[in-house]
């Protein structure tokens, strides 16, 4: 629990330096292209239209079902991928970040548990303009906001705690040992196709052992939330409020580990460059 209390408390005593170095992020890698920090959305958006095109358009999906509501692919599509992106970039990009900033930061005063947090918020806020994007969009195709969008900001900060706590993991590990990324790079362009984004749970109905198995991932919790928001199905944190209980466990466990090892190694990691 120290090692919790030591990393939280230097997210919330320097979330200043955060916000102001995540945009300096942004800006850092966007300042050679024409359309600058528009590539932030527009990467995303085109890499739905491929999926789109290829799982609706070339293999004639059906609609969805959720709840007993019949809801388009492509809207259904829209939301999981809004919550993959995030998950899947902010968790490429904190896993490589202590070791190649740490040259230039180790000779300043500043707690090597920022850098993480650091591209985690850099893609944090591409994340909330596509929530944004998504919100505008779904208006038009007649999904009004209702009352279920009082969860959006739950989801959301679900989403940051799985992808903070996971890269607390990652980013000590990938500093360690420089093979860690690599292969993390790998599996997550794997889970894709595990976490329910290109594809409904529904259909392994018929495998009920397997199903279950499927719902451990904690990203199919978040990614189902998301849609009932959207597509204002239920209220998904209460009545699944045993996958709620496991998401947070889940969380704790992951940063606890994350923590740790932290703590553990941030004062050798020099010695590992």
């Amino acid at each position: 629990m120290k090692s919790i209390w030591i990393i939280l408390r230097e997210q919330l005593s320097n979330f200043y330096l955060v916000r102001r170095l995540s945009m300096y992020d942004i800006k850092s890698k966007n300042q050679n292209n024409y359309l600058g920090i528009v590539w932030e959305i527009l990467t995303p958006l085109i890499s739905i239209l491929i999926y789109w095109f290829v799982f609706a358009t070339l293999r004639q999906r059906e609609p969805i079902q959720m709840n007993g509501m019949e809801v388009p692919f492509f809207f259904w599509l829209f939301i999981g991928f809004v919550v993959w992106t995030f998950f899947f970039q902010g968790s490429i990009e904190a896993s490589k970040s202590i070791y190649r900033r740490l040259k230039m930061l180790s000779k300043m005063n500043f707690p090597l548990s920022l850098i993480p947090n650091i591209s985690i918020f850099s893609k944090f806020y591409t994340h909330i303009l596509m929530l944004a994007i998504a919100c505008v969009t779904f208006q038009f195709a007649g999904y009004y906001m209702n009352v279920y969008y009082v969860q959006l900001p739950y989801f959301v900060l679900g989403t940051y705690m799985l992808v903070f706590s996971f890269s607390l993991i990652t980013s000590t590990l990938s500093t360690l040992v420089r093979d860690v990324h690599l292969l993390l790079n790998s599996l997550l362009r794997m889970a894709l196709y595990l976490s329910g984004v290109l594809w409904p749970l529904s259909l392994l109905s018929d495998f009920p052992t397997l199903m279950r198995i499927m719902q451990l991932n904690p990203l199919i919790y978040l990614i189902e939330g998301y849609r009932s928001v959207f597509f204002g199905t239920e209220w998904y944190l209460i009545t699944h409020w045993e996958m709620t209980l496991y998401f947070w466990g889940l969380i704790a466990v992951l940063l606890t580990i994350g923590s740790v090892l932290h703590i553990k190694f941030r004062r050798n990691f020099i010695d590992y460059l």
